[in-house]
């Protein structure tokens, strides 16, 4: 039996391997805190992050966060087989998302926290650092967003029509 979608899960796999390199590049190069300057209002920095978005629930146990993601995991891939073949904007923000559960969780359960490195800042007001994961899963998520405002639309459309 074929999966459905399931040549979209390259694109996963693809995103996992960025964000596993690009986090292991800041640990590698980087001591925690250093910081290096790229742009105005832009910083490369080592952050370790044992919460979940904006720190939140941070110096709790990993393991409900590392659960958590295998469930959505799982939850994905059960969706895209059932996901009709013929709706790409979906399967590639599910892809989006596992790729950004799973290379968070990797973090989660190699090191004990996520490693979070893009530092975008204003004055002194700096926005929550983030890393490749994080930003699969917001466009994932931006990208279902879109598709239910796509439907929305054309059922609107289409009901008028009749």
């Amino acid at each position: 039996m074929r999966i459905r979608n399931a040549h979209w899960l390259w694109l996963s796999a693809g995103l996992i391997l960025l964000d596993q390199i690009s986090k292991q590049l800041i640990h590698r190069h980087l001591d925690w805190y250093e910081q290096i300057a790229v742009l105005p209002h832009f910083n490369i920095v080592h952050l370790r992050n044992t919460g979940v978005a904006f720190s939140m629930f941070a110096g709790n146990s990993q393991l409900p966060f590392i659960l958590l993601a295998l469930a959505v995991a799982v939850g994905i891939l059960i969706w895209l087989r059932r996901n009709p073949s013929g709706q790409p904007l979906v399967a590639v923000s599910l892809c989006l998302i596992l790729a950004g559960a799973i290379g968070n969780a990797i973090d989660r359960a190699a090191r004990g926290y996520v490693i979070d490195f893009l530092d975008f800042y204003w004055g002194s007001w700096h926005f929550a650092a983030f890393n490749v994961a994080d930003m699969a899963i917001t466009i994932g998520a931006a990208l279902m967003i879109l598709d239910a405002l796509l439907d929305w639309r054309r059922s609107r459309r289409g009901g008028s029509e009749s």
